[in-house]
């Protein structure tokens, strides 16, 4: 079994405003890197589009009709400040969603070993029903319950090192024992949430804020103290991680310093929980990471890890 790759043209058709950060090039850049002769054993195939059904798992149908109903015939919407659509955004919100539950059909039937899906638009600022921060709909979120509805999962967990809060995320699994969310970010910085005291109505939310400037150090120190003991005392089926690599020390929006190598030690430390416990099922999903040489080196990094490089 090999590491498999899940990515969709149609994600590069959610066009953004000019200069904003979340843009087609994200994707180009990940191509690009992926294209390497390392590369050569991932197993790839294209997104297939989410049943709206499947996205309904995390959010309310009215909700989901709604984001249909603002997608544009030709220019772009604004859905908040910095949240948007184009003609081709509900598509690709769509094969978002499908990327990163096929991932999760493809290694709980042990067809892959592990899965990275590189799509747009991302989905962890995404609440049940609202959008927010670049993100539709929360993919990790529904990708764990499709986990449990489909594949009879009792426990999964979502692993999130991106620079932001998944306050979506921990919106939509609050209320929920059989789900975890894990998460290292950046405080204070946008969306203002993730405080350690955030727990959770069954302490499944666990919370390790990084102060602006923190880099590898303090980066590894809050994983090995905070999330991996959780997370190993949860003993999750699955883990999934909202991979975001705008912690790096290049990133635009946000003021961590951290470098590709510290991308793949948490990579690697992950695994090892999912191999105690999880029978190494490990699916990770694009978040952020804005700056294009940075993110395509992180995700290198990434990838080539959870190909056991």
């Amino acid at each position: 079994m090999s590491t498999l790759l899940i990515t969709h043209p149609a994600c590069l058709e959610h066009s953004t405003p000019l200069g904003h950060p979340e843009r087609p090039d994200r994707l180009r850049a990940i191509e690009r890197a992926l294209e390497a002769e390392k590369f050569q054993s991932l197993a790839r195939v294209l997104a297939p589009a989410a049943a709206l059904e499947t996205v309904a798992l995390a959010h309310p149908m009215d909700y989901i009709l709604q984001i249909r109903e603002a997608t544009p015939k030709q220019g772009l919407v604004r859905l908040d400040a910095d949240t948007g659509m184009s003609p081709g955004s509900f598509e690709a919100a769509l094969r978002a969603v499908g990327g990163a539950v096929h991932a999760v059909d493809e290694v709980l039937t042990k067809k892959a070993a592990n899965a990275f899906v590189a799509t747009r638009p991302p989905g962890h600022h995404a609440e049940s029903a609202r959008a927010m921060g670049f993100c539709l709909f929360g993919n990790a979120a529904i990708a764990a319950r499709h986990a449990q509805n489909r594949h009879g999962i009792a426990r999964a967990a979502i692993v999130d090192f991106d620079a932001h809060h998944g306050n979506g995320s921990q919106q939509i699994l609050w209320a929920d024992g059989s789900v975890m969310y894990c998460s290292t970010h950046q405080m204070p910085l946008f969306p203002g949430t993730g405080a350690m005291s955030e727990t959770g109505e069954h302490d499944t939310i666990v919370n390790a804020p990084l102060r602006p400037g923190d880099g590898s150090d303090a980066f590894r120190a809050a994983f090995a103290d905070r999330i991996l003991p959780r997370l190993g005392d949860f003993r999750p089926e699955l883990i999934i991680i909202s991979a975001g690599f705008d912690a790096h020390m290049r990133d635009p929006l946000a003021n961590l310093n951290l470098v590709e190598d510290d991308f793949a030690w948490a990579t690697r430390k992950i695994m090892d929980v999912a191999d105690r416990c999880a029978e190494g099922r490990v699916v990770s999903v694009l978040e952020g990471g804005y700056d294009l040489e940075g993110l395509a080196n992180s995700v290198a990094a990434h990838v080539i890890t959870l190909m056991r490089g």
